[in-house]
């Protein structure tokens, strides 16, 4: 029987299969139009990315997949209200108005385009320069575009996505969930230091029982659960089962939906003593902001940061059976609108003239978590590292800290330089620790140049 698959923000990770097919294609040779994934009237047999497959997240087909995850499961909507979207400053417009990427992008000064591009680097753990430009190949990028002091300097877009697209954000979902949690602290509607069962009972007998909001929200929970994406007997996959939305097989027995799936979960430890990165701790909070505020976690996200961003697109996010938004890496959204996402917490928390969340929460974050128990999870590209509210703090000498998703997505909001990069991509692993070493030197070489520009 093929396995039942879902999006849960990581699938397919890894792979002898995988790893030796990206050893053979690159950004270009694996570019979804180059390939012709589900072109056609109808598309070719051999073209076809469609359920009940198992494989449309596997690379190549990744590629494709990142921004066409509403035509293979049901989705809700974040929306962006009924206001006109505003348009974001851009720097130096070029009146030729050259694009980037695939003859798609916004309009942008060349020469400050070519000058980013140009920009060299060194990666970890490596004596060999890159370029800027060499490295977003090098990551599979679907789309990049930073900010410097409210304009855009830079934009591309290649692959799957152009301006009108949405791509899967993956665990960033998560940044935006614990960010939903923190405006709530803020507020003080949701106390982050009462245990998990005065919010959720149903949780009472399982790992989260007795562990605080706040262990949840900076994952220092312990719990019983694998999220070792190769290994097929792994929790994640019997997570993924629960999870789907599709018709379990006549022989399935588990639980059906995030929820139920929840309240399975044992404990193995005692929590707050190590940081322990596992997406059902996202769902978990996920259910913790829907009882404390009466909205899912797609609503929520809509009446209080969708709607105040001047956004360009509604979002969506995955559900299962029950039409539970997927509050662990669910979220496909615009790049343009995360980089407003980027800009609103570079701003403590306001959007033009309004105050969208108390500035308290971006403190909170920028702050960091317990860099001890982040130590224990031995991340060897994050040295001093911490997690806070589902956002990961570097701690560096910027200050920057940054919303994560596998398959190399994030928002890296860096305070001193005044920037926010938000990249989406589609590289053939799921794991960072693969791309950190070119990206994290790439943000910070260019956060060097934009200062002293």
């Amino acid at each position: 029987m093929k396995r039942l698959a879902w999006v849960v923000g990581t699938m397919l990770a890894s792979g002898v299969a995988v790893v030796a097919l990206a050893e053979q294609m690159d950004a270009q040779q694996s570019d979804p139009q180059e390939l012709g994934w589900m072109q056609g009237f109808p598309p070719p047999v051999d073209k076809r990315i469609m359920q009940p497959e198992s494989d449309f997240f596997s690379f190549p087909k990744l590629r494709w997949t990142v921004c066409h995850i509403r035509e293979l499961m049901p989705t809700t909507q974040v929306s962006r209200g009924l206001a006109a979207p505003s348009s974001l400053d851009y720097a130096m417009p070029d009146a030729a108005e050259e694009r980037t990427g695939s003859d798609v992008g916004a309009v942008v000064n060349s020469m400050l385009r070519d000058e980013i591009n140009n920009l060299t680097f060194t990666p970890l753990n490596s004596e060999t320069e890159m370029s800027w430009r060499e490295s977003l190949d090098a990551n599979y990028t679907d789309g990049l575009l930073v900010m410097h002091k409210g304009q855009v300097v830079y934009e591309y877009y290649s692959g799957c996505l152009d301006e009108s697209r949405q791509h899967a954000a993956m665990s960033m979902t998560k940044s935006l969930t614990g960010l939903l949690a923190e405006i709530l602290v803020a507020e003080g509607t949701l106390d982050d230091t009462a245990r998990v069962d005065t919010f959720v009972p149903e949780l009472a007998d399982s790992a989260f029982g007795d562990a605080t909001v706040r262990q949840v929200m900076d994952m220092t929970t312990a719990l019983q659960f694998s999220e070792n994406y190769a290994d097929p007997n792994a929790d994640i996959w019997q997570y993924s089962r629960a999870a789907s939305p599709l018709p379990k097989p006549a022989d399935y027995t588990g639980p059906n939906g995030y929820f139920e799936y929840l309240q399975t979960v044992e404990k193995d430890g005692e929590h707050g003593e190590a940081f322990g990165y596992r997406t059902v701790n996202s769902d978990a909070l996920g259910w913790i902001i829907s009882r404390t505020s009466g909205d899912a976690v797609s609503t929520l996200l809509s009446e209080r940061i969708w709607q105040h961003i001047d956004a360009e697109q509604d979002a969506y996010m995955t559900v299962d059976a029950l039409g539970t938004p997927f509050a662990g890496g669910g979220l496909s959204a615009g790049l343009r609108d995360l980089a407003r996402i980027g800009q609103l917490m570079l701003n403590q928390g306001q959007a033009g003239d309004r105050q969208v969340f108390p500035a308290d929460v971006v403190a909170s974050i920028e702050g960091g978590g317990n860099q001890e128990a982040f130590a224990k999870a031995e991340y060897s590209t994050l040295p001093g590292a911490s997690y806070r509210s589902m956002w990961w703090v570097l701690h560096n000498e910027n200050g920057a800290y940054a919303a994560r998703g596998v398959h190399g997505q994030t928002i890296y909001v860096d305070p001193t330089a005044e920037m926010v990069i938000v990249r989406f991509a589609s590289f053939p692993q799921a794991s960072n620790s693969l791309i950190d070493p070119t990206s994290l030197p790439a943000y910070a070489a260019l956060a060097d140049w934009l200062l002293q520009r």
